[in-house]
């Protein structure tokens, strides 16, 4: 069995030839390159099977003996990807996007995280104060050893496992780094769910491993793998702002709090005291209601949902009596048009033809209004509970559209937890909440 691959820029594609070649010669489980074509768009490499780290995580549960057992290796064996030896032969110059995790490539990571997280999420920045302290996070970042390979993007999804062992994909930004990046991506992965107690197990594994095969004694191991932490953490939740906000994928919206809920606990074991205003945003995040995990939150949450009016107005079970409903059945309807039938209001053509069209856009505006009012007064007034639907002829396109971008509206404005349901699609999701 092979696996292909189809990849448009090259020089990423040759990065991970170059990787894949310097990995193998040293013997170390990664796939191995079967062939490539003359254009290096395509490759084939060795199927390494298709249960990753994070399958069993998922069936057996993360602190499972089997789980257990992987994590260990991978542990212990990460040390020999990164350490480089002195007849070692590591073509940096075939590094994608950057030879080394220098100042600029540690600034577009802190960048990406004001960008893609904090301004989309709505979090007001002063950006002078913002940037002397990225600056002086940055110099912090860099001062940790940075001698070895670091693979970047060293988590359960990117370990697959056959016959028992562990075997290493998704290596083509390997680049000259801080071996603790890894270390952390592996260990703070929010979808992992690696408890702290196992994380400083298993920490111990890899810095013994370390020790070990380099010959070098690990000084401030603990604080500095904590710093690389909160530094992957804020990339990560650059990365779910972009995906969930930017791409509309609601999964990474609804795993945000889980990278605050680290993030939260970071804060108190990383030594921010000389990047006061740094310190005081994360702060401010991990305070924000919208990031809360469900177990904690205690305010108001809004119930958005789409139905058919042939299957009657949905019921409150909150015991309010329920709230808005909006009737879309006057708007210009995609459903008509063959092309649209089969989709629903959370497709991108219908999105198209709805905000070409006009009327829906002008409808929401109208429902915004109104419920922007409520909300504001349910918060003030500490309730707990407020519904609001949209129903059209058959739950699939107009109300759609509306409930979904009602939801979104909500969440994005007010910080509230939103739990958006659309009755006939059998499709649901929680902003705020894991």
């Amino acid at each position: 069995m092979v696996v292909g691959t189809i990849g448009t820029d090259k020089a990423e594609n040759d990065a991970f030839f170059s990787w894949d070649k310097y990995f193998i010669n040293k013997r170390l489980p990664v796939p191995n390159l079967i062939a490539k074509s003359n254009d290096w768009e395509v490759y084939l490499q060795e199927d390494v099977g298709d249960v990753s780290l994070y399958d069993m995580i998922v069936k057996y549960g993360v602190e499972s003996p089997e789980v257990r057992e992987i994590m260990v290796k991978c542990m212990e064996r990460l040390p020999e990807f990164q350490v480089v030896k002195s007849n070692d032969s590591v073509d940096w110059e075939r590094c994608y996007p950057r030879q080394a995790m220098d100042l600029r490539a540690v600034m577009w990571d802190l960048n990406y995280f004001k960008y893609c997280f904090l301004k989309i999420s709505g979090i007001e920045i002063r950006e002078d104060a913002l940037e002397n302290d990225f600056e002086c996070f940055a110099q912090k970042v860099l001062s940790v050893p940075d001698n070895t390979i670091m693979l970047r993007d060293f988590q359960s999804r990117n370990v697959m496992v056959r016959g028992g062992e562990p075997y290493v994909i998704d290596f083509q930004g390997a680049r000259r780094g801080a071996a603790l990046y890894d270390v952390a991506s592996f260990l703070w992965q929010v979808r992992a769910g690696i408890p702290d107690s196992m994380r400083m197990e298993l920490a111990e594994v890899y810095r013994k491993s370390l020790e070990s095969l380099s010959g070098v004694k690990c000084v401030n191991f603990r604080s500095q793998l904590r710093l690389m932490a909160l530094f992957r953490t804020m990339q990560v939740l650059g990365a779910y702002g972009f995906r969930g906000y930017v791409e509309r994928k609601a999964q990474f919206i609804t795993e945000i709090s889980g990278a605050v809920r680290n993030l939260s606990v970071l804060l108190d074991e990383v030594d921010l005291d000389d990047m006061p205003y740094l310190k005081s945003v994360l702060r401010e995040i991990s305070a924000f209601p919208r990031f809360s995990s469900v177990e904690d939150y205690k305010g108001l949450t809004v119930r958005v949902m789409s139905f058919s009016y042939k299957k009657g107005i949905p019921e409150d079970y909150s015991g309010n009596g329920g709230g808005f409903v909006f009737d879309c059945r006057a708007v210009h309807n995609p459903g008509r048009y063959d092309e649209y039938k089969k989709l629903t209001g959370l497709d991108a053509p219908v999105i198209e033809f709805i905000e070409r069209d006009g009327e829906m856009v002008e409808f929401m505006e109208d429902c915004y209004r109104l419920v922007d009012r409520s909300v504001e007064c349910y918060v003030r007034r500490g309730f707990s509970s407020l519904m609001v639907c949209f129903g059209c002829t058959g739950g699939q396109h107009r109300s759609v559209y509306g409930a979904s971008h009602m939801a979104e509206h909500i969440w994005r404005k007010f910080g509230v937890r939103v739990e958006l349901v659309h009755r006939e699609q059998g499709k649901s999701e929680i902003f705020g909440a894991i």
